[in-house]
């Protein structure tokens, strides 16, 4: 493709790795290997230097990966991006990259709970402070702003209250201190959403979820909106060896030419559970971007392209109404992660959040009737049944 700007993004998803084979692959092929060979000495040199793309070891860079890293920054607008082994080595190679003791970072409060654990439990442990509030309201973020903040981390929609940050404003607030704004959009993908256009300067995503979409690998990626940022960062993933794999980047690269159309499935199905649970007479409310209920409507028709397939809903019963209902699907996949072709669902208070205290998560906003609800591309239909005969238990 001589420009990708010149084509639609699901021309871009399917054409554009960058790459070029000398076998004329129609395909990124895999080059499975650990090692490169040199041409000479002067060569490796080069190599070493930066004078030459040419390869050296996996770890530091290789094809297939680089493909996949290339089409990854095109499609999130970025200078060039960085593929990591999990969504949890992108959270650390970011914290490791941009923060130093005695800086600050402030989170949103309802995120993906390691990317808080590791912050809190293991940062910490070398002078990184932080503060997690609801980014959702500017208030929140400026109060919480010290002399120290580095860096400004969000997730939107978060995970899994839904809440909606201005990624906008965020920036111009992060910019206006010195400081970074890193923005974790593995809810959106680049498909409905594109934080570096709105002014982040780092984008992320757990490609584990609607990237790749088949629940079949593990990986993270990372896009930096300026080559300084992005040298720093590669330069860490380099020295943590935490690099994705070229087989696993292959997974990828296939699975990221559907991204379009099972969004755009996925999201079509995802308006109409929507509807039908906010109609039920067992659900007490219902937190899906698309629906017109939606507090932060406005916003979302500001900065993403359609409301995603995620959905929260809570049970008019409780804790107990959640187990009940986990226990009683059949179709829907009772399992964490999102983003695939199977429709998934958790609850958080019992499941991933049960060991928090109850006052710790209801300052996150993950109350005991909280359900999130991942939908995927089967028969709507069969969906809303299968749903329907669970609530039907409670």
């Amino acid at each position: 493709m001589e420009n990708p700007k010149d084509y639609g993004f699901n021309s871009q998803l399917i054409h554009y790795s960058g790459h070029h084979d000398e076998y004329g692959s129609a395909t990124v092929p895999i080059y499975q290997t650990s090692t490169f060979a040199f041409e000479s000495a002067e060569h490796g040199a080069e190599c070493f230097s930066g004078a030459s793309n040419g390869y050296i070891y996996t770890r530091i860079g290789n094809p297939t990966i680089k493909a996949l890293e290339r089409q990854i920054a095109v499609l999130e607008h970025g200078f060039d991006s960085v593929a990591v082994s999990s969504g949890m080595a992108a959270v650390t190679t970011i914290y490791m990259a941009l923060l130093n003791a005695g800086d600050h970072m402030v989170s949103s409060a309802a995120v993906y709970g390691p990317s808080r654990v590791v912050m809190e439990q293991h940062f910490s442990r070398f002078g990184v402070e932080s503060s997690y509030v609801n980014t959702a309201d500017q208030a929140e973020i400026k109060a919480a702003i010290k002399p120290n903040t580095k860096v400004i981390y969000i997730e939107t929609p978060a995970n899994p209250t839904m809440d909606v940050t201005d990624i906008k404003a965020c920036a111009e607030l992060a910019h206006s201190i010195g400081a970074l704004l890193v923005v974790d959009n593995t809810f959106c993908s680049p498909y409905l959403q594109n934080p570096i256009d709105l002014g982040a300067d780092v984008v992320f995503h757990s490609v584990t979820k609607f990237i790749n979409g088949h629940a079949d690998i593990i990986g993270g990626v990372i896009i930096a909106k300026e080559k300084d940022v992005y040298t720093k960062l590669r330069g860490m993933m380099v020295n943590m060896g935490c690099n994705m794999d070229p087989h696993q980047a292959y997974l990828v690269i296939r699975g990221l030419k559907t991204l379009g159309i099972r969004v755009e499935r996925a999201q079509q199905n995802a308006m109409k559970v929507a509807e039908f649970l906010e109609s039920h007479p067992k659900v007490s409310w219902v937190k899906y971007p698309g629906l017109k209920s939606f507090a932060q409507a406005d916003l979302v028709k500001k900065q993403m392209r359609g409301p995603g397939t995620m959905i929260s809903f809570g049970l008019k019963g409780g804790l107990d109404a959640g187990k009940t209902l986990m226990n009683n699907v059949n179709l829907c996949i009772l399992a964490v992660s999102l983003g695939g072709v199977e429709t998934l669902i958790q609850h958080p208070a019992s499941m991933t959040h049960s060991k928090m205290t109850p006052e710790s998560r209801i300052s996150s906003g993950i109350t005991d009737e909280l359900v999130r609800f991942s939908v995927g591309i089967e028969d709507v239909e069969d969906i809303i049944r299968d749903l329907s005969q669970a609530l039907d238990i409670i």
